[in-house]
Order: structure tokens, then C-alpha cells, then sequence
């Protein structure tokens, strides 16, 4: 059976944020010029949304600028952030401190982002867009100039012996003019374009944070929305860049995260575990006592910042939002620089399809507002490797004295360079789960819908399993069963007793950790069957 082949003038890997707002603002181009631009997006969710996860606090300059009249389209910011709190934790004390600059909410409003994702998606096909979810982009195509020229969906119906079953069905070529990869955070594909076009030569490597996250529904005594709280500190060690946020929605939920930088050195820290320590602080636990946990969620995040952004243009296309690493650290936000990042994409595109080949996204993106907000934040995520009182006050002086000006600019180191070795590390010994407040991974991977067709390849690949014991279990007591927030790889015993490495793939919340933590970059994560995943609502 032969491929499909679609042709349009623009194609879009990945339905988020960035790549919905690219869609949308060529169709308000096109519309302006009387133009007719074929644009497709691909997402590799079962529905747009699907796979959005993060806190959120939203600031709605990219919107304001994209619909102005979002409020009368019905947009789903309806609970403005009016009370911020931020906590420093002890681990049975707690001291409010004074809220920073960048973490001032006035104007911003908590979302659910998967929700306002979804509300993109309605404007965007109203515009004209054609959106396929459960479409996952697996192969990049090249012309013969070996300029991109599109992208393959993956196969459906390919047995895990890697033959075809009588499901079978062959991916579908989407070709385009202009391509751009809008994957999130350590795309599969992005991550290709980078080594083929060399995009990371000469910039930092890119960093990232893991966030572990949960929504819960409250009695209406402990809700009050509009209430944002962050804490640092404990559970957290002061050599290990961290903490947690406690956003109030409407209707009596309340979202709770920890996002962990990974960087952290002791193999035995678990992101998961240390949430789920988190909620039983004398602080946070009347918060959550008598609700009821509805969904849970897990993503990686850029936080490399501005030393790490990669070269964004590539023959063919561009990269946009998370795929190029746009979060603001300080501020704790990104789906507007990830926004407005598209914007400025499709406004370069519209030029190139008019007529300018040669017009620079890269060039645009310095004009936006996007460059001067994370030049001035640039320093400080990079001081937290000095441990946390030592950045605190570094930040201070960043942010009001220096005010992001600093006349240097600090170094980043890959966050698979920095575990100890597990015979030198203190283990961390975690209290056991009451299935209440604190719960286990696989209860906790249940409520995030998470499904995968279970006659399919594994897409979790080893380059080489000996590495799995030689290296990560030997040196590091395999952290990746620690890391990984679903529980997906496990040492277990053979018949000889020897250690083994399982991999439970069907539990993958493609959250992508293992791709970036593992210490010999031995794990390549890549996209499963179109529409596999997870599926969060209202997350």
C-alpha cells in the first residue's frame, strides 16, 4: 500500500499554543491581502488539547494582540489572578516573602490551557484550517535540494514484531511549501532538524524542568479563586532548583504542580515522590483534605532561556514555541512568548509566500517583544547551580539593581551531565502513599487517560540495551526508574537474578523525561500511533 500525498502551501507539526496561533494569524493575513493559504496542522493527541498540560497562569498579551475581542469569542479566561502568595517552606514552616517582579499576576487570568488550546482550535478552522488530530508526525521529508518539504505520519496497524497486521494502514505524506515544528518541549522531529541543519552549533544546551502536576476539586471552604501561591524550599534540597504552585480555578478546583529543574545530581530524587511529599506540608495539606484528586498529569519544560535558543530558521520552514525553548523561568510562564512566537512566524511566512524568500524569522523575533523580556531574565535560572540561598540573592541584585542588564552572561551544562554516581548520593527514603492526599504512579496514570494500542513497536528505543545495566544501573542504580513519572521503566530480576530492564511503554504520559535525563543520552523517545497518549481534561 502506497502513501497518500496532501499538498498544502503551510504545514503545522503540533496543534499547541504556538502552532494554533500560526495558523490562525496566515489565515488573518491571507484575509487581509485577499490571498487564498492552504494550512494544515497535524497533531499527534486524539484531540487537539489532549496533550497540553501546564499550570497555568496566563498572561494574555499574545491573545490581546491575536483576537482582541477574545472575551466576546467566548475565550476560557474567566478567572483573573488576584492574590499572590509566595511561600518559603521549611518542613514544618512556612514564611512568605516578598513576591518578585516577574511573578506579579495583575492582569493574567489561571486557565486551564488544555481548555484555552482547544478554544484556539475552534477559531482556527473556523479560519479555514484543516486540524488532524491523532495525525503524529514520524518521518521529515526532504526535496531534493534537501530543503524540508514536509512531514510522514506514521503507520498504523504495525505489530510489535514490527510486521504488518491485517489493521494495517500507511502513513500519509503532508508536503508544504513552508513547514513548521511546533512539537513542544524535545519534539522528536525538532530534534532531528537540529543535528541534520546543525541549528544548536554555537548556542548553550537547551535545559529543562520536569512538572509533575494534579487537579483537584475542594471544599468550598479552602477554595478561593483567583489565589496564586509558589513555594520554594523544602521538599526540596538547597542544591536542587525546584518548587511547587497551588493555582485556585473556578468551581472549587485548585491545580497543584512541583516542577523539578533537571539538573538535580542525586539519582534517587523522583520528581513524583516529592509532590507527593509536598501536599502533606502543615501548609498545604488543609488546602486538599476532603477533596478529591480528578486528574494528574506530567511535561517537560524548557528552561534554558535565552543563552539556549537555537538557530530558528532551516531550509523549508521554521521552528516556533516550545520546539525552540521561548518559557520565561522568572515569570513561570510561556504559552505567550510560545504564542507570539507563531505570530511571528506565520507574519514572516506571509512574506516569503509574497514574494521575500529570504525574510528572517530569526531577524522578527528580535523585534518582538519576545527578545528583550528573555534577555533581561537570561541569569537568572543559570545562578540556581550556586544552591538557593546563594541565588536568591544573585536574583535580587539582577532584578533590581542590574534590572537584566548584567554586562555578562551565565553558562548552561546539559541536564544529562550532572548525576553523582549512586554509590556517593544519599538515598531518599519516601513515605508510603494513603491514597487520600499522597498516591501511587500507576493510580495516578489511571486518571490521566493514558492509552496506547498495545500491538504496536515500543517507541521508547535504546540505542544500545547493555548501556541499560552496564551504565545506569551499575553506576547510577537506574534513575530512570525514579525519574519517570509513570512508571514506565523497571529493574526486574531474571531467572538467573540477574537485573533486567523492563519498559511499560503503554504507560507513557509523553512527558519526555527519559530522553533528557538519561545519562549516556542512551533513550530516544519517539512518537507512538497517532492519538496514543494521554488524555487530559481540563489540564
Amino acid at each position: 500500500m502506497q502513501r497518500e500525498t496532501m499538498t498544502y502551501d503551510v504545514l503545522i507539526v503540533g496543534a499547541g499554543p504556538a502552532g494554533l496561533a500560526a495558523a490562525i494569524r496566515l489565515k488573518q493575513l491571507a484575509a487581509e491581502a485577499s490571498r487564498e493559504i492552504s494550512v494544515c496542522v497535524i497533531e499527534k493527541g486524539s484531540e487537539v488539547g489532549a496533550h497540553i498540560l501546564s499550570g497555568a497562569v496566563v498572561e494574555p498579551r499574545a491573545l490581546n494582540e491575536l483576537f482582541p475581542d477574545w472575551r466576546e469569542r467566548g475565550a476560557p479566561l474567566v478567572t483573573p489572578a488576584t492574590d499572590d502568595r509566595l511561600l518559603f517552606l521549611t518542613k514544618a514552616n512556612w514564611v512568605r516573602l516578598p513576591t518578585p517582579p516577574q511573578m506579579h499576576n495583575s492582569g493574567n487570568y489561571i486557565v486551564s490551557l488544555g481548555n484555552v488550546t482547544r478554544w484556539l482550535g475552534r477559531q482556527a478552522e473556523e479560519l479555514g484550517v484543516e486540524i488532524y488530530p491523532g495525525f503524529a508526525g514520524a518521518e521529515i521529508l526532504y526535496s531534493d535540494d534537501g530543503a524540508v518539504a514536509g512531514v510522514a505520519t506514521g503507520a498504523m496497524g504495525i505489530g510489535k514484531d514490527g510486521k504488518e497486521t491485517a489493521n494495517y494502514q500507511p502513513g500519509v505524506e503532508l508536503r508544504a511549501g513552508q513547514t513548521l515544528f511546533a512539537e513542544g518541549c524535545r519534539g522528536s522531529l525538532t530534534k532531528l532538524l537540529f543535528a541534520r541543519f546543525g541549528l544548536r552549533d554555537g548556542v548553550d544546551p537547551q535545559t529543562f524542568g520536569l512538572g509533575v502536576k494534579e487537579l483537584w476539586e475542594v471544599p468550598e471552604a479552602q477554595h478561593h479563586a483567583g489565589r496564586v501561591i509558589h513555594t520554594i524550599g523544602w521538599p526540596l534540597d538547597w542544591g536542587t532548583y525546584g518548587g511547587a504552585f497551588i493555582y485556585h480555578l473556578e468551581n472549587r478546583q485548585v491545580a497543584i504542580g512541583m516542577v523539578v529543574g533537571l539538573d538535580y545530581k542525586n539519582p534517587f530524587l523522583s520528581p513524583f515522590e516529592e509532590l507527593q511529599r509536598f501536599k502533606t506540608h502543615p501548609a498545604i495539606r488543609p488546602i486538599f483534605e476532603g477533596g478529591r484528586r480528578v486528574c494528574y498529569g506530567a511535561r517537560a519544560m524548557n528552561e534554558g532561556g535565552f543563552q539556549s535558543i537555537p538557530k530558528v530558521d532551516f531550509p523549508g520552514g521554521l521552528v516556533i514555541g516550545a520546539s525552540a525553548g521561548f518559557m520565561n523561568v522568572p515569570k513561570i510562564k510561556g504559552s505567550h512568548t510560545a504564542m507570539k512566537s507563531g505570530m511571528v512566524a506565520a507574519e514572516t511566512i506571509f512574506r516569503r509566500l509574497s514574494g521575500d524568500p529570504a525574510a528572517s524569522y530569526r531577524a522578527a523575533l528580535e523585534r518582538s517583544w519576545i527578545w528583550p523580556e528573555l534577555y533581561a531574565v537570561r541569569n537568572i535560572r543559570p545562578s540556581f547551580r550556586w544552591g538557593l540561598p546563594l541565588a536568591l540573592a544573585y536574583s535580587a541584585l539582577d532584578t533590581y539593581v542590574l534590572r537584566g542588564h548584567a554586562p555578562w552572561t551565565f553558562r548552561q551544562h546539559a541536564d544529562n551531565t550532572t548525576l553523582e554516581n549512586a554509590r556517593l548520593a544519599k538515598p531518599i527514603v519516601y513515605p508510603k502513599p494513603d491514597g487520600k492526599l499522597t498516591f501511587d504512579r500507576l493510580s495516578s496514570v489511571f486518571i490521566s487517560n493514558t492509552n496506547h494500542e498495545e500491538n504496536q513497536p515500543p517507541h521508547l528505543h535504546l540505542r544500545d540495551p547493555e548501556v541499560a545495566i552496564d551504565i545506569n544501573y551499575r553506576l547510577y542504580d537506574s534513575p530512570e526508574q525514579r525519574y519517570c513519572p509513570a512508571g514506565v521503566y523497571e529493574i526486574v530480576r531474571v531467572g538467573d537474578g540477574e537485573p533486567r530492564l523492563q519498559i511499560n511503554a503503554q504507560n507513557c504520559v509523553h512527558c519526555k523525561t527519559c530522553d533528557i535525563k538519561d545519562p549516556t543520552q542512551n533513550i530516544d523517545w519517539v512518537v507512538p500511533e497517532g492519538g496514543g497518549g494521554p488524555n487530559y481534561p481540563n489540564m
